[in-house]
């Protein structure tokens, strides 16, 4: 795939991102509907998107690529976290602190990162996305929360490792990667259910992604130094980080091609989740979101480039 084709689907999708924004002005969307859609598409059409990339031939190749993709973003998680660390742990705003680290640390590989592979590569894309899913949930919903969670006395809260495994993308990985490994056909009604179900998740997606965006107000005091390095870091920095790892460790084809744009993806709306819940000012959070995902559609095309280059 050119990088032309690349820029295209992403044009597309903010268009469809626009029309989110358009669905809001014209108020046939309300908060209560997008957190009701929000869930649909977690719960359920990603879930189903994932069970379907798995139904493909068992290939010992694509065992290979997978797993050495899997070694490599981890390997990119735990040097990301480090440099978070080092770079804004020590900030004397704690709420900006852990903003930027998650902000720098976790892209939004669920709303945008399956949505994008999917209309790029499409099911044998989202087979190896789903390893930067995979990550993304584990990580981020244990050193990433523990980030919010810190008490007074600076000792983090057990993590809650039944929330983790019991994320719906994570058994449907489980699921799919059993039916892939033991060659188990679904039914073709039940599969042809998945399929639909699934195909309306790059739309979905972006259409709740503008929805949300079309309540933030820009102002210039949106951006400060912190959050400007933050954007720096997880449109850039971190993504090109990933495409050294990607190649040291060996990954290459889709498996390569699908992980940084994975990686590429803009901060993830989590953080604004995790804010609200510890009761801190969320102006920072949704400030490196929002402008991290306007600013993506020029990123991710450059990242791709930058992944034929390098």
């Amino acid at each position: 795939m050119n990088i032309g084709q690349l820029i295209n689907q992403i044009i597309l999708m903010f268009c469809l991102m626009l029309v989110g924004v358009l669905i809001n002005k014209l108020k046939f969307m309300h908060a209560q509907t997008s957190n009701d859609l929000t869930n649909v598409l977690l719960y359920i059409v990603s879930p189903c998107l994932i069970i379907n990339a798995f139904e493909q031939p068992y290939s010992n190749d694509r065992i290979k690529q997978f797993l050495l993709a899997a070694g490599g973003v981890i390997l990119l998680y735990i040097v990301e976290i480090v440099i978070a660390k080092l770079v804004f742990g020590n900030l004397k705003n704690r709420n900006l602190s852990r903003i930027a680290q998650y902000g720098s640390i976790y892209s939004n590989a669920g709303f945008m990162g399956i949505p994008l592979i999917s209309s790029l590569f499409g099911s044998k894309g989202v087979f190896f996305a789903v390893v930067s899913l995979a990550a993304f949930n584990i990580f981020s919903w244990t050193q990433g929360v523990s980030l919010f969670k810190n008490n007074d006395s600076g000792t983090a809260e057990k993590t809650n490792w039944k929330q983790v495994l019991l994320n719906p993308n994570i058994i449907a990985i489980v699921v799919g990667a059993i039916f892939f490994v033991f060659s188990v056909q679904i039914p073709s009604i039940p599969n042809q259910i998945i399929k639909d179900i699934g195909s309306v998740n790059t739309p979905l997606s972006m259409i709740v992604i503008g929805n949300s965006l079309a309540n933030i107000k820009f102002t210039k005091d949106m951006l400060n130094k912190e959050i400007g390095l933050t954007i720096l870091f997880r449109n850039l920095l971190f993504p090109i980080l990933a495409i050294i790892i990607l190649r040291l460790v060996g990954v290459t084809g889709i498996a390569f091609y699908t992980t940084i744009v994975m990686a590429a993806c803009p901060v993830a709306g989590l953080v604004v989740l995790f804010t609200l819940q510890v009761h801190d000012d969320t102006a920072p959070a949704i400030s490196a979101m929002s402008l991290s995902t306007i600013l993506s559609l020029v990123t991710i095309p450059l990242i791709f480039a930058l992944g034929n280059i390098l």
